[in-house]
């Protein structure tokens, strides 16, 4: 566990809350296996549905799931433009899979009428690995990342096709292919740590965290 996690929540506990509060975002996908890891690394899990669940969220995971689904869901429920506001201020956020696509500023092979919450200066292509049925693990090494590479999942997942100033690569495949890339808040995969129980990409998503609560000033009741 990385020293600004440890910080952060011995920072908390003197502000009367003993661990980072990080939201998943649960309208569709994989939301328990992300909550579990968040879990097992001492956060307090806040499943967003509706716009009041992002009150004092320190940070946000967009699961793996169905773009399209999680566009059309959080319009219907009215988390999208709260959502954009929050990325746009400064929210930490991971995204995996989907999660990546929802994050992008870019998508490529949307559906018609497709909208994303935006933040990350890349533009990605949906399914680019192709259907449920080409799914596979593989080893990836993540920048930032110590240790043995990542065993991880991809599951129709989408590629970064395009990298702006505002990003860089933090992972690559063996032929080349972007698969990992972070930007100011915000950190995108295009594969499942959660699934492989790998939550070596969660605790340097919360060192994210960590790093932007230090930088928050602090509120003293008199």
């Amino acid at each position: 566990m990385s020293a600004t996690f440890l910080h952060l929540t011995v920072s908390r506990n003197v502000a009367g809350s003993s661990a980072p509060r990080i939201g998943v975002l649960a309208l569709q996908g994989d939301v328990r296996e992300h909550s579990g890891v968040l879990r097992e690394l001492g956060c307090e899990v806040v499943e967003i549905r509706l716009p009041a669940h992002l009150e004092g969220i320190d940070g946000l995971v967009i699961p793996g799931g169905e773009s399209s689904v999680m566009d059309k869901l959080s319009r219907i429920f009215g988390l999208a433009e709260p959502l954009r506001d929050a990325i746009a201020q400064g929210l930490p956020v991971l995204g995996t899979c989907a999660g990546l696509i929802m994050v992008a500023n870019h998508i490529e092979d949307a559906i018609a009428g497709q909208e994303n919450f935006g933040g990350l200066d890349v533009t990605v292509r949906r399914n680019a690995f192709g259907a449920q049925v080409d799914s596979f693990e593989t080893a990836v090494s993540i920048e930032g990342v110590t240790g043995p590479a990542l065993q991880v999942a991809f599951i129709r997942a989408p590629e970064v096709i395009a990298v702006g100033p505002g990003a860089r690569v933090i992972a690559t495949l063996g032929d080349g292919r972007v698969v990992g890339v972070a930007g100011g808040n915000i950190i995108g995969v295009a594969f499942h740590p959660e699934i492989t129980g790998e939550d070596r990409v969660h605790r340097m998503f919360l060192d994210v965290v960590a790093q932007r609560a230090l930088q928050q000033p602090t509120t003293v009741d008199a």
